[in-house]
């Protein structure tokens, strides 16, 4: 794989089976590097592998989130619009008719959902506040009045004057009614099985923004909440959870007398696992499900609403770089156990099922995600939308698995190694080696396609990564570990403690499993939190490596707790706040050991970056520059926090080239053939 060819990737969205099991439907991205945007169209093909799967729409500004109305007749599409914006439209299936504009929508649509008498569909879209009607001349507009903590989001700008609402509109087309607003953020609508009621996720309890819980609440379908107000003659949305948990993904009982929605108890100790719980309507009472296994069933990405069937829930966890379809029982004896339908070295990146179909989108470490029917834990696959992209780009080795003991005495630390099929030229023959560190860090690297190492293989390095103490995909405690030694609750050994011996010792567990890998070449990169322990191994230590990348990364943990769009967060994640603790946030920040930085580093950052502010690249910057020390820094224009994975095409192309030419110079790769002139 050259950096070109993240112009060929296609990427296949969540399916959607429609009610009677025999046809689902799936958004399919394609790069257009060329006019460097995305071409996104929804596909249809038939469960029973009958015929090959066939292009639906194809609009010039995309259609994405395919729902079914519940006859199957009809399919719920969202579709960008000239000057930005969305429209939601109605297709029909398999019937005589013509495509429908149901309304149109300045900001963005998501998650529409149809009542269950076909005549309505729920949606999520930002409304936006009087300060907006005044045109596009920010100039003219109003100051923003700023009263809490979220009040912007990476990717989306503002949204404290632009509030996640849902809306409710007729089928046919027309008007849509906000039933629960601002200045609240509302998500996941799901309808009650008799069309009354939508139960959604928000918080809307005083000092929410403190409080850091997300709730679910139940919201008149024919007008609530919305603007402060009351819509429409709808009445307040009621509150159903009131345990503390955090609550995502509500899913109604076909009855009507429980909610099922993932939950975890964050306002105890952050992080901490989800699991599937019942929520009885009536009572509030909730009962958590699948609790002997000690894993997260919040897989990020992938995580959806549990989905009913017969009597059990669907729903996927995260194990030791798998992520798995389980089958937990929610009635009967056996309620609360869980059944594994699906394992393997594989990631279930998501899933659907209805009329006794169930559709997963699978991706391996040698596959990208294509759609399959699974039964009893075997896979049929559906579609192969992907292969052009693997008939160009060859797939090469398939990783090694490697089980390194944690310096903790606690397990094992998941490792992989990726061996390149040419080597680059170099001492003796030996291999350079490249390091990368996940974001997060509650997330785990995952048995899945990742364009990135195939890239750093094709150029000749032995590509090493792992999930060390504070990824997800292990025990609760472990995710714990890497709190604050100052936590009152579930203390650990903070950021840089044992992640990062983790970390060192899996290179170490590589380097002694393969001697063709060259300890003098080695360099380390990752984004984010992996930005972080970058930044942090190469201040302490610089002698084990021969250059660093340090992406979109944390350098200043005090001034990302005030700057950043999750601003306040991290006094939940880390167990004290930086107005009680400063000295400690300056203790985990890889800035305050800057003076140990002797390795060339190079600085990767997107301009538009809420969640890591371009701030804290900056701050390293100018300290080594200041120091004299090897760096370089390529800041990204117009690009936010996730601009590796949904950049523009041709600064993620410039991206790999930057990071390929770097460590070329450094380690001896392969440089490649073009790299910007900067």
């Amino acid at each position: 794989m050259q950096p070109s060819d993240i112009g060929r990737l296609v990427t296949l969205g969540p399916p959607a089976v429609s009610p009677d099991g025999a046809h689902v439907a799936v958004a399919v991205r394609r790069v257009d590097l060329g006019a460097n945007r995305y071409r996104t169209a929804i596909w249809l093909t038939p469960t029973d592998g009958s015929g090959p799967p066939r292009r639906l729409t194809g609009s010039e500004h995309g259609d994405s989130s395919p729902a079914w109305s519940p006859d199957g007749t009809r399919l719920a599409v969202v579709t960008g619009r000239d000057g930005g914006g969305a429209r939601l439209r109605v297709l029909p299936i398999g019937v005589p008719g013509e495509p429908v504009v149901v309304c149109e929508r300045p900001e963005g649509i998501s998650e529409p959902v149809w009542s269950p008498d076909g005549t309505r569909i729920a949606f999520v879209s930002r409304e936006r506040a009087a300060r907006w009607a005044t045109g596009d001349d920010d100039r003219a507009r109003e100051p923003r009045r700023i009263d809490r903590l979220f009040s912007r989001l990476d990717g989306e700008g503002w949204i404290i004057d632009r509030p996640s609402t849902v809306f409710v509109v007729d089928a046919g087309g027309g008007d849509p009614v906000a039933v629960a607003g601002g200045p609240y953020e509302h998500s996941s609508p799901a309808w009650s099985p008799d069309g009354r009621t939508l139960a959604v996720v928000a918080d809307r309890e005083p000092g929410w923004d403190l409080d850091e819980t997300a709730r679910i609440y139940l919201v008149d379908a024919a007008g609530g909440d919305a603007a402060g107000g009351d819509a429409a003659g709808g009445r307040e949305p009621r509150l159903l959870t009131r345990s503390g948990r955090h609550h995502t993904h509500p899913s109604w009982a076909p009855d009507g007398t429980r909610l099922a929605t993932l939950a975890s108890d964050d306002h105890l100790a952050a992080p901490a696992h989800a699991s599937p719980a019942l929520v009885d309507i009536a009572t509030g009472r909730e009962d958590v499900l699948a609790t002997g296994i000690d894993r997260t069933w919040r897989p990020f990405p992938g995580a959806r609403a549990p989905i009913w069937d017969d009597g059990h829930l669907l729903v996927s966890c995260e194990d030791r770089g798998g992520v798995h379809l389980y089958r937990v029982a929610a009635d009967g004896p056996g309620a609360g156990t869980a059944e594994a339908l699906l394992t393997g070295a594989r990631a279930v990146a998501a899933y659907d099922r209805a009329g006794g179909s169930t559709v997963v989108l699978v991706t391996d470490h040698d596959h990208l995600g294509e759609l399959h029917v699974t039964d009893d834990g075997s896979l049929r696959r559906l579609t192969a939308l992907t292969e052009p992209f693997h008939d160009a780009v060859p797939r090469g080795r398939t990783p090694y698995r490697l089980a390194v003991p944690s310096p903790a005495g606690d397990g094992d630390i998941d490792t992989w190694v990726l061996l390149p099929d040419e080597p680059a030229t170099g001492a003796g023959g030996r291999l350079p080696v490249l390091l990368s560190i996940h974001g997060g860090p509650m997330t785990q690297y995952a048995d899945a396609w990742f364009d990135e190492f195939r890239l750093w293989a094709v150029a000749g390095y032995a590509v090493v990564w792992c999930n060390p103490h504070g990824s997800t995909g292990y025990t609760q405690d472990r995710v714990r570990a890497i709190r604050s030694p100052l936590a009152e609750t579930a203390p650990g050994t903070g950021w840089g403690g044992i992640d990062a011996d983790d970390v060192l010792a899996a290179l170490d567990g590589a380097l002694a499993e393969f001697d063709q890998l060259d300890r003098d070449r080695v360099g380390v990169l990752g984004g984010s939190y992996g930005g972080y322990l970058t930044s942090w191994l190469a201040a302490h230590h610089s002698d084990r490596f021969a250059a660093a990348c340090s992406e979109r990364a944390v350098n200043n943990l005090e001034s990302l707790d005030w700057s950043s769009d999750a601003a306040g967060w991290f006094g939940h994640e880390l167990g004290r706040s930086w107005l009680d603790a400063p000295e400690e946030y300056r203790r985990m920040s890889p800035l305050h050991h800057v003076r140990g930085i002797d390795v060339p580093m190079l600085i990767l950052h997107s301009e538009d970056d809420l969640r890591c502010p371009v701030e804290q690249a900056d701050a390293l910057f100018v300290a080594l520059r200041l120091l004299g020390r090897p760096v370089e820094y390529w800041r990204f224009p117009e690009e936010s926090h996730g601009m590796s994975r949904d950049g523009s095409p041709r600064h993620r192309v410039q991206r790999a080239q930057i990071i390929l030419d770097f460590f070329g110079r450094h380690l001896g790769g392969r440089r490649p053939a073009q790299v910007p002139a900067g």
